[in-house]
């Protein structure tokens, strides 16, 4: 052995002899953190001040720092949302120690931060919803789409099957992935985004793109007393992500069927060493074909969002959200039917567009600012303000006579494009104060706050072209998708919108300002609680190009709320209705707000500590003055008529939850029934709608439900499965048209399989497992013909994340 051979080898030694006694000097740190009721708080960074040494907490509340040198430290447990707490601990070499933490919730409204029970129950709304308590307690049916839900299920936007979570939920007309129109309780909701209406009109707004969702919430029955307008059937609300003060990360790439390819990017973090300056910021990338030739949709989404905490009491946030959508025409997705054949004669995967008709372009922005202080821990103050700018240019397709009618034979379509060019910006402004203290002893818990809203719509759709010809029309049995016999369009798109649109009467706005109180009194230890709530609203309209309308209203609330245990409660409810609507009624009748009363009673109940809960609601709601579209209308007339009086009941049931370790599950079933009580006779006469006529638009029974189990011990540990179907019976058309084909029910079945290694997460998702086809759609009254829109067949989703 040669003199370089053994200094190797005594180098090597004492190397090893150095690591050893370095690793006696060195110990462990573990614990659990837990919230107030011993819920598991995951998500929670744990700090040794002054040091490198960091963790994480886990599902279960539990963290470890290894490798840490003997001394004393000061132990830092914080996320936003739960009031910081330290400690001073010592490590001790070569031992482990134990340290736990009991936190409390800085406040009831826990929107920022996930700290949940399991990945499909949430157990607190949103900030946006103002409300600061439990959703156990309101007297009131929430569900909320946890974004572990959304995950799991591969959804990547709001019209992406979200509203199979619910119960009662359906889509109307579909409108393809471009606006998301869910009804619920027999009427289309409101849709909402960080607790602003952000309906311009009817068609709005432009989808959310899931990269920029944290969850999304339904509120079932009017909340209009405190959201600004809003229909007694409900809303539903987007929660956007927001900074956790957290620094972590996730990039996910997915594809699938139908050249559907897709990346997105979720960074959160901090911009400074002390942990006031925050921030998140998302990104997404979207290539997506369709089952039907020709059709395309691509989306591209950037979302940042900074806030930053002055001090214990005072935080601001700003964000700001773009999605721009590149797709076919809008109404690609619909075929018309020969005749009155009926529904699906045509295979699933036909198309009636034209090849080469320039994309339709969205670009959809959204900036928040939000201002927020705490006076102390009984008071809080919240002041947001928005500003929402959509630019449409792009074209719609809509057939002007299909055969056999109009001298045109069996068959034979004639297509049409027409522009559609859309232009809306909306000014919105929100200030409101949450407050607690007691009288004797009853707990009160105060809201009150103003609203304000300024919103524009202008559109241009009043230029139109007939792609074929009486002569050589569109055959749908032998569809040539060359050059049309009459051309492709050439709409004018450069002279001012404003222009355009006053001449299509495209011009619709809305003005608004409305306070509003409510007060939530506890009694018997608060487990007796009474809602007493009113809002004053004054709204000016003007729609369709027609002279702005003003009106005002006082909407009352009373809500009554027990707790039988500390897990189960009873509520009733009854509230009220104001909303504008906008129209043209053909006699030139002037359109009133729509008013609205709802009667609710349910009951709510969770399920072994917490873990899985279930609500029962049954409820009635009379709507007076809802316009409807007018049966009778012909091609490019966009008249309604005034319901007098419409009335939807109902029965709804949810779970959701961790059944047990690795089993969770969202089922739901609702029966929905909405019927006409009082309609004018003059309006029944022209429009062929009469009292006790069904209302369109919904389905009598609908039924969901989703599985997802993965294996939590062993060799084969972060394997899962899921399964889910949805079933949809008695289901109603659209609209009013007089076809004699009713739906067929509905049924959908998906599955997938997924494997989690905390880093790395491969998920697999199957959709419309038994290759059904799958449809909506309903009767054209003037075109004599049967009209839908097709599902994909069997189609699958593929996607890796990696967390860092």
């Amino acid at each position: 052995m040669n003199n370089m051979t053994i200094k190797k080898v005594l180098f090597s030694l004492m190397f090893l002899s150095s690591l050893s006694m370095m690793s006696q000097e060195l110990g462990k740190i573990t614990g659990k953190v837990s919230l107030s009721g011993n819920v598991s708080a995951e998500n929670v960074s744990v700090v040794l001040k002054g040091t490198k040494y960091t963790a994480i907490t886990n599902e279960h509340g539990q963290y470890e720092i290894k490798n840490v040198k003997t001394a004393s430290y000061i132990i830092s447990i914080s996320a936003v949302g739960i009031h910081p707490v330290e400690d001073r601990i010592t490590v001790t070499a070569k031992q482990t120690t134990i340290k736990n933490f009991m936190l409390s919730e800085s406040q009831e409204d826990l929107d920022e931060v996930v700290i949940t029970k399991n990945k499909y129950k949430q157990d607190k709304p949103s900030l946006s919803l103002r409300l600061q308590t439990p959703i156990l307690e309101i007297p009131q049916n929430i569900q909320i789409v946890s974004a572990q839900t959304l995950k799991d299920q591969q959804i990547i936007s709001m019209s992406d099957g979200v509203i199979r979570n619910v119960s009662g939920a359906v889509r109307s007309e579909h409108w393809g992935d471009l606006y998301t129109n869910i009804k619920m309780r027999g009427s289309q909701i409101q849709a909402f985004r960080n607790g602003f209406n952000v309906v311009s009109s009817f068609w709005g707004p432009l989808t959310e793109d899931m990269s920029f969702v944290d969850h999304i919430e339904f509120v079932k029955g009017p909340a209009g007393f405190m959201l600004s307008s809003g229909d007694p059937s409900g809303l539903y609300n987007v929660v956007t992500k927001k900074p956790t003060g957290i620094t972590k990360g996730e990039a996910t790439v997915m594809a699938g069927s139908y050249d559907f390819y897709r990346a997105s990017v979720d960074l959160d973090g901090k911009l400074d060493k002390k942990g006031k300056l925050l921030y998140r910021f998302n990104a997404a990338a979207q290539k997506k074909g369709s089952h039907r030739p020709f059709e395309h949709n691509d989306r591209y989404v950037i979302a940042p969002v900074i806030s930053y905490q002055f001090d214990d009491k005072t935080k601001i946030t700003a964000e700001y959200n773009f999605q721009y959508a590149n797709m076919t025409e809008i109404g690609s997705f619909y075929v018309f039917g020969p005749g009155s054949d009926g529904y699906a004669t045509l295979p699933v995967g036909f198309t009636m567009t034209q090849p080469g008709l320039p994309d339709t372009n969205i670009q959809d922005h959204s900036g928040y600012l939000t201002f927020e202080h705490k006076f102390d821990d009984n008071w809080k103050l919240t002041a947001q303000t928005s500003y929402f700018k959509y630019l449409q240019e792009g074209y719609s397709s809509w057939p002007s006579a299909v055969g056999p009618d109009d001298n045109i034979a069996k068959g034979k379509v004639i297509r049409r494009v027409g522009i559609w060019d859309a232009d809306s910006n909306m000014y919105l402004g929100q200030i409101f104060l949450n407050g607690k203290f007691n009288t004797g002893s009853v707990t009160h818990k105060i809201l009150a706050g103003v609203d304000l809203g300024s919103k524009d719509y202008m559109a241009d759709w009043g230029q139109g072209h007939n792609l074929d010809t009486v002569d050589s029309p569109f055959d749908l049995y032998n569809p040539n998708y060359g050059t049309p016999s009459n051309g492709l369009p050439n709409f004018d798109h450069t002279t001012p919108l404003s222009i355009r649109a006053k001449a299509a009467g495209g011009l619709m706005n809305t003005n608004y300002a409305a306070g509003y109180i409510q007060d939530e009194l506890g009694f018997f230890e608060n487990k007796l609680r009474l809602t007493l709530a009113a809002r004053y609203t004054w709204i000016s309209q003007a729609s369709w190009g027609d002279p702005a309308i003003a009106d005002s209203h006082i909407t009352p609330r009373v809500g009554l709320s027990y707790s039988i245990t500390d897990s189960f409660a009873v509520y009733g409810l009854y509230d009220q209705a104001f909303i504008p609507q906008s129209g043209v009624i053909l006699s030139g009748e002037k359109v009133k707000p729509l008013t609205g009363n709802n009667t609710e009673l349910g009951i709510k109940k969770d399920w072994f500590d917490g873990a899985w809960s279930t609500t029962f609601s049954a409820y009635s709601i009379l709507k007076q003055n809802e316009l409807t579209s007018d049966p009778l209308n012909q091609p490019g007339q966009m008249y309604s008529v005034v319901l007098g009086e419409k009335r939807a009941r109902g029965v709804e049931l949810d779970l959701r939850g961790k059944i047990f370790d690795g089993l969770n599950i969202i089922a739901n079933y609702a029966f929905t029934e909405s019927v006409v009580l009082e309609i004018d006779p003059l309006v029944s006469e022209t429009s062929k709608i009469y009292k006790g006529d069904i209302v369109p638009g919904y389905a009598k029974h609908t039924a969901n439900a989703w599985l997802n189990y993965s294996i939590q011990y062993g060799t084969f540990k972060g394997f899962g499965a899921s399964i889910g179907g949805t079933y949809l019976a008695g289901r109603l058309t659209d609209n009013w048209g007089t076809g004699l084909e009713k739906l067929p029910n509905y049924f959908k079945l998906d599955g997938g399989l997924s494997y989690d290694t905390k880093k790395f997460k491969i998920t697999a998702n199957v959709f419309n497992i038994l290759n059904e086809y799958l449809y909506s759609g309903s009767y054209a009254t003037f075109l004599k013909s049967y009209y839908w829109q097709t599902e994909q067949p069997i189609n699958f989703r593929v996607g890796v994340t990696y967390k860092f």
